[in-house]
């Protein structure tokens, strides 16, 4: 598997020199760095160990200008090779650069004692011993310490040997199936366009793959591959790679943003990040603190919100709400690094907990939830996550950026937790789930609003689902509304009847007069049968008002007392019942029915046929061709 090895230390102490004398490569590739002697920019070399292996390097400048682009080229490497001139030992950029590494969770290096040639033996011994207690306690303590000179060309076999030993041993921890890589130069090629570089930190990428860039959202295709400089049809994670896109100019891009297959991440204004102090910070982080915040290859102005003190103290930990001006991807366990905005330098770093933060209030109880994540790993970090969505659910492209699972892994285990009821899929299209505590929660409070609405409209039997989708699931997926009903049926919390929604043992509760105008209402229709009184005749002969009514009328059409023709026209189920029995019984021996045959078959006068007709037509019973009805095919 590709390995990259990045350097640490500070200004002037050899870096770039030392990689020139291993592999012969120069990456102080800018005129402005080859005339001022000093590393600017990110350079990169690579050194072929053996036939099977090629180590990339990463050269980062050392000074405290330009620590923003050590960070953007840190976050890409396996191990670092801290580089320590013997004639000035630990200086400012070594501590803020080994503790960067630190941050960033590299737990492997080795050490360059650089510029042997300038010092007596005596004055190397010291710096050795400066150096080893320097290390104490730190990852790199007990690693190798090579004395070398760039220039003389000493301890350069040693020290090729131990790089070659650390790298043959190390194995990286990287993801396959996500690809990820956090651009750090954007260029032009003549003949070839716009070409981008960076660190595949996770994944791989082929030749002709679509792409996208975000957060821009700009889509794109792999017009070329190149890996360590060399043609490639496929770029793997931990190499160095060059990608040409298609249809992108160089205007459109900028280091920070990343590279990666469509739809797989998810920009954010709010990530949860498990946040640790550096001991060696000269101050607390304070609760909306304004800082630089680096991640990947991005350096962006951010706000700092602690939601359980305010400040974190130099050697603590908490977990903290990092919000942006602008969202960005982030992916669960990604390390990140604090700068202080005044005086700039490096004061925390941490790894993200959840990259689709929402915000919340200070001592909430999802702060618990949060609290716990860093800790979380399985089955037990993905209920968390979607504990922590709450009603949204999560989708499986996002889950996969919330638990940083493999897709198979993570595929795996919603069938176990779906199979033990404790994620549920709701929508089958999306493959969006929700947690089994946020569907008990949405069920007891969907039963309490059925229960309310029965108290409001005592004389409805239920409530439409239509409505309950609208009322009740206006801030919720509309499939996560009829998921919900679906389950309280079958469990029998709730009772469906045709369309309507209503609790268990409701029955419609009316007082003494309603029941009397319900008696009159029901009496009257039925006994009018297949000629029945207008709505304004029957309110005209009872001396009623239309809103004396209205809920009446409802309540006889859900029970399927009354069937409604128009405004101007109920009928009686009964009476409607044998005009679709007279009708159907037509056509045993017809094939086709005209008005004048509709009205002998019923008789109807004109006013009520032509309603009746149309009602027929509306219902799917009959068609209409013509002036003609023909049976419809059921």
């Amino acid at each position: 598997m590709p390995v990259i090895m990045g350097t640490a230390g500070h200004i002037d102490h050899g870096k770039t020199s030392l990689i020139k004398a291993l592999t012969g490569i120069n990456c102080d590739r800018l005129a402005e760095e080859q005339k001022r002697g000093i590393t600017i920019e990110l350079g990169f070399a690579y050194l072929d160990l053996n036939p099977q292996l090629r180590l990339g390097i990463i050269d980062v400048p050392g000074h405290e200008r330009f620590v923003k682009n050590m960070v953007a080229g840190a976050a890409g490497i396996d191990f670092v090779l801290l580089v320590i001139a013997a004639d000035e030992g630990v200086m400012p950029q070594t501590r803020e650069h080994l503790e960067i590494c630190s941050l960033l969770g590299i737990r492997s290096g080795l050490v360059a004692l650089t510029k042997t040639d300038m010092v007596e033996g005596d004055w190397l011994e010291l710096v050795l011993e400066e150096v080893s207690a320097y290390l104490a306690g730190t990852f790199l303590e007990g690693a190798p310490i090579v004395p070398v000179s760039a220039h003389a060309g000493t301890g350069l076999e040693e020290l090729r040997g131990h790089i070659v030993e650390l790298a043959s041993s190390f194995t990286p921890d990287r993801r396959s199936d996500l690809f990820r890589l956090p651009i750090d130069r954007v260029f032009t090629m003549k003949g070839h366009g716009t070409v981008i570089t960076g660190t595949t930190i996770s994944g791989s990428l082929k030749a002709g793959e679509d792409v996208e860039i975000f957060p821009a959202g700009l889509k794109s295709k792999v017009r070329g591959l190149q890996v360590h400089g060399v043609a490639s049809e496929v770029a793997r994670a931990g190499e160095r790679t060059a990608v040409n896109l298609h249809s992108l100019d160089v205007d459109d891009l900028e280091r920070g943003e990343i590279l990666a297959h469509p739809q797989t991440l998810f920009p954010s204004m709010v990530w949860d990040v498990e946040l640790s102090c550096l001991s060696s910070s000269p101050n607390p982080l304070k609760h909306r603190t304004e800082v630089h915040f680096h991640h990947g290859s991005r350096e962006i102005l951010a706000k700092l919100f602690f939601l359980d003190r305010d400040k974190l103290e130099p050697g603590q930990t908490a977990v903290c709400q990092v919000r942006f001006p602008k969202p960005l991807p982030g992916v669960f366990g990604d390390r990140c690094i604090v700068r202080s905005f005044s005086p700039l330098q490096t004061v925390a770093g941490g790894r993200i907990i959840n990259p689709l933060g929402r915000k919340v209030r200070r001592q909430s109880k999802a702060m618990e939830t949060l609290a716990a994540l860093g800790s979380m790993t399985g089955e037990e970090l993905l209920l968390a996550q979607l504990r922590l969505a709450g009603r949204n659910g999560l989708t499986v492209p996002e889950l996969r950026i919330m638990t940083d699972m493999e897709s198979k892994l993570l595929d795996k285990t919603l069938q176990l937790l779906g199979g033990r009821q404790l994620a549920f899929q709701f929508d089958k299209e999306d493959r969006r789930f929700v947690g089994a505590d946020v569907l008990e929660s949405l069920g007891q409070d969907c039963m309490a609003y059925v229960a309310e609405y029965h108290r409001r409209e005592p004389m409805r039997q239920g409530i439409s689902r239509a409505e309950l989708v609208t009322s009740f699931g206006q801030t919720l997926h509309p499939k996560l509304v009829h998921f919900l009903v679906e389950r309280l049926v079958k469990s029998g919390q709730i009772h469906l009847e045709g369309d309507i929604v209503r609790l268990p043992g409701h029955t419609v509760s009316l007082a003494s007069d309603q029941s009397g105008l319900r008696a009159l209402m029901e009496s009257t229709y039925v006994q009018a049968g297949l000629m029945p009184p207008t709505t304004k005749a029957f309110l005209e002969d009872n001396n009623l008002q239309a809103k004396d009514t209205a809920q009446m009328y409802r309540l006889l059409l859900e029970e399927g007392v009354l069937v409604k023709i128009s405004e101007e026209f109920y009928y009686a189920r009964t009476a409607m019942d044998d005009i679709i029995g007279r009708v159907r019984g037509f056509f045993e021996s017809h094939q086709e029915m005209g008005p004048q045959d509709f009205r002998d078959l019923t008789e109807l006068t004109r006013k009520f046929a032509i309603p009746v007709l149309e009602y027929l037509d509306k219902e799917k019973i009959t068609m209409r061709i013509g002036d003609k009805r023909q049976l419809r095919k059921r």
